[in-house]
């Protein structure tokens, strides 16, 4: 099994390995983590591409636990035995999970944004999609390639609409037009493929370093409320649920966004202080 995973690092410092979600690829993550990060000195971004997505070859993975033992692999070759932080978005956040308890000795902070929870879609918690702005008329003047490209939009608003497009188009199509579907996709629609051969839910799993769980009220991939769960699991946790967050997020919630990670930055930091870490 090759082991090499292709990753761009940015900045130097306390390593920070960064989990994009499927079919997505680690410049996805660099559109929305780089502005906060390039202005907090001292960290290490390791933007990591996983098997079969950006530039990381797939080498025929089968299924989500060889996704998760490459990651290992990059881990134990890039890391050794430094203390790092993780992020995962998505289900880079399910992986990101079961690095933080795998590593729970050297991992000083873990954050996770719309994390997947369950990867079986039929038990998923969802809510239907209804648009919080609705303006028909302005939908009704976006073009049809338009309007496949966007699907549904929360925010019917010219500024909201301008800003999804551009992230569509400047970073997610990109991203799953360099990802192999040949290889991804008999993983992505067979559940136990898809799934972990080992629980993230149990007593056991518990992690104490300091997290941050953001989820999206409207998020109609993953939802919000099977996040719930970590609550018990992460007991330095912080739990957010962005009203007008759809899976994408940050589409317009930047702010709100920014400071929630900047602080988790913060407890992280006092975290390590408080145990010489």
């Amino acid at each position: 099994m090759d082991s090499i995973l292709y990753a761009n690092e940015v900045g130097e410092g306390l390593p920070v390995l960064i989990i994009h979600g499927w079919q997505m690829q680690g410049k996805v993550e660099e559109l929305d983590f780089e502005p906060i990060f390039s202005k907090t000195p001292g960290l290490r971004r390791i933007y990591v591409d996983l098997p079969g997505m950006g530039k990381t070859p797939a080498n025929n993975v089968k299924d989500q636990d060889e996704v998760y033992l490459r990651l290992v692999q990059f881990i134990d070759s890039r890391l050794g035995k430094s203390r790092f932080l993780v992020i995962g978005s998505s289900c880079g956040g399910y992986l990101a999970r079961a690095i933080a308890h795998k590593y729970t000795e050297q991992v000083d902070g873990l954050l996770l944004r719309v994390p997947l929870i369950d990867p079986d879609d039929s038990k998923r918690d969802l809510d239907a999609f209804i648009p919080l702005v609705a303006n028909e008329q302005l939908m009704a003047t976006i073009s049809a390639e338009d309007k496949s490209l966007l699907g549904d939009v929360l925010i019917q608003t010219p500024a909201y609409v301008a800003s999804l497009k551009a992230k569509f188009e400047n970073v997610w199509v990109p991203a799953e037009k360099a990802s192999d579907n040949k290889v991804l996709d008999p993983i992505r629609t067979d559940p136990n493929r898809y799934q972990l051969s080992f629980s993230l839910d149990n007593e056991g799993a518990k992690f104490f370093a300091p997290t941050l769980v953001v989820c999206g009220r409207q998020d109609t991939v993953v939802g919000y409320r099977d996040s719930l769960r970590l609550l018990e699991l992460y007991p330095r946790s912080t739990f957010a649920v962005l009203d007008r967050g759809t899976h994408g997020l940050p589409i317009d919630e930047t702010g709100v966004f920014e400071a929630l990670v900047r602080d988790w930055i913060t407890r992280v930091d006092e975290w390590r202080g408080r145990t010489d870490r």
